[in-house]
């Protein structure tokens, strides 16, 4: 009897060959006056330059948004945008935001029922020595 191999089509599957990034576009709004976007400013100044450097993947702007507060919105590849309110933080904390925001998957949020997420379903479960009765010796 002859082994033959099984002709698959390949499936993308995120992180597994190459790792594309879902945020495509980031917008920072800003205003220059008003006293909830001075943690914006300086984040502006200091931060996004660096920032911005070390992610050539994703298109940046920053726009004026006068008697406004300062956002953050982030546009991601399947359609969906989200946005964060970074009034009265500091540039570290708006960081923390804008990292936030770039490593999202732009997925609405969820309840997980399941622990596990697979593409192929096992059909025995998840094995663990911790489940079960186990086996006497």
């Amino acid at each position: 009897m002859t082994i033959r191999a099984l002709k698959q089509i390949s499936t993308g599957r995120n992180g597994v060959g190459a790792f594309v990034l879902q945020c495509k576009k980031m917008d920072f709004h800003y205003c220059d006056w008003a006293g909830s976007s001075r943690g914006m400013n300086g984040f502006i100044k200091s931060l996004l330059p660096k920032f911005v450097g070390s992610h050539p993947q994703v298109e940046f702007s920053v726009s004026p948004r006068p008697s406004k507060h300062p956002v953050i919105i982030a546009q991601y590849i399947n359609g969906r945008e989200k946005a964060i309110c970074v009034r009265n933080m500091e540039p570290y904390e708006i960081l923390k935001k804008a990292e936030l925001l770039r490593d999202a998957s732009g997925e609405q949020l969820r309840k997980v029922t399941k622990p596990v997420q697979s593409i192929n379903e096992s059909v025995r479960g998840v094995w663990s020595p911790y489940h079960g009765n186990g086996m006497q010796v």
